[in-house]
């Protein structure tokens, strides 16, 4: 710490460490801190003189924790937890009962603050209590997602460093437009400088991202979920053709937009134009469609469409 750093802030950082790990010693306190055992004890009472209850504890095991009262003290989120918390109500899942993990450690604090008997009940259903989350899904790291988020409220390029699901990794400059969640995924809508064209990002797929001073300016009339969705299926190592004798509507019920542009023949046929760097599922999303399909283009497609059915086939011997 340096000398510049005003009491004030060293107590609010002092009841920050406190709330993270109730039970800390003056002289660990200190530590952090940057200042003698005597200073932290200083910052202790500043918290106390202005309401904020910190009980104390004597003996090898004591230690300053936060108190219960009857007006809720202030409760600090570092920027992990604070985006992890909205992560875990936008996408439903979380290790609430980790206090390793940043939404763990959140909803620690939180029980903390409340009254005895109310607290009693939540940490009661928080430790017994058998979350059933969405194994599709995928969370992000929220590092990096605050980073992707922030480029794009800066309006700032980044450069990425990419790993497909076939495993092929790349590095790209992007202009970051939106972070989106969609499907239980978090995705990063942008425009990639190098191909001139907009692509879409799993953002628990991006390896590592630097933000630029550079800036751009998104597009005036841009929709983050509907370029999403028209997007989806764009810019991937695998481009594939589906013909299918289904209606527009029908298919749209099925498939989503998720594997491309699905487009009118007839009243009866749509085409998928679309790309891919898992063929395999890919066609594992077609089979659920109830009526007939033909891979127009794409050889990687057609031989996992062909393994798909011979497994299929198989399992009816």
């Amino acid at each position: 710490m340096t000398s510049e750093v005003s009491p004030t802030a060293r107590a609010l950082l002092a009841l920050e460490l406190i709330q993270s790990r109730p039970g800390i010693t003056a002289d660990q306190l200190a530590d952090r801190l940057g200042v003698s055992s005597r200073a932290a004890r200083r910052y202790v009472a500043i918290l106390r003189e202005a309401g904020v209850p910190i009980v104390s504890a004597s003996g090898p095991t004591g230690g300053y924790s936060p108190g219960r009262g009857l007006r809720l003290p202030a409760v600090l989120f570092s920027e992990s937890e604070a985006l992890a918390l909205v992560m875990a109500v936008l996408d439903g899942h979380h290790a609430a009962d980790d206090p390793g993990d940043p939404v763990g450690a959140a909803l620690g604090k939180i029980l903390r603050a409340m009254p005895e008997r109310i607290a009693a009940q939540a940490e009661s259903v928080r430790r017994t209590a058998a979350a059933a989350p969405d194994r599709g899904a995928a969370r992000p790291d929220p590092q990096t997602t605050a980073t992707l988020v922030r480029a794009c409220a800066e309006r700032r390029v980044v450069d990425l460093d990419y790993r497909s699901e076939s495993g092929n990794a790349w590095t790209c400059a992007v202009e970051p437009w939106a972070v989106v969640v969609r499907y239980g995924r978090w995705y990063l809508l942008c425009h990639n400088l190098e191909r001139d064209a907009v692509r879409t990002y799993r953002v628990d797929r991006v390896q590592s991202s630097t933000v630029r001073a550079d800036t751009f300016e998104p597009p005036a009339d841009l929709d983050p979920v509907e370029a999403l969705e028209r997007h989806l299926g764009a810019g991937w190592e695998y481009p594939t053709e589906v013909l299918i004798d289904g209606s527009l509507a029908q298919c749209e019920r099925v498939l989503g937009r998720a594997l491309g542009a699905l487009s009118v023949v007839d009243a009866q046929t749509t085409r998928l134009s679309g790309s891919t760097s898992n063929p395999l599922s890919y066609a594992e999303r077609l089979a659920c469609l109830p009526v007939p399909f033909r891979v127009v283009s794409g050889p990687e497609l057609t031989a996992a469409v062909r393994e798909l059915g011979q497994r299929l086939l198989a399992a009816t011997s």
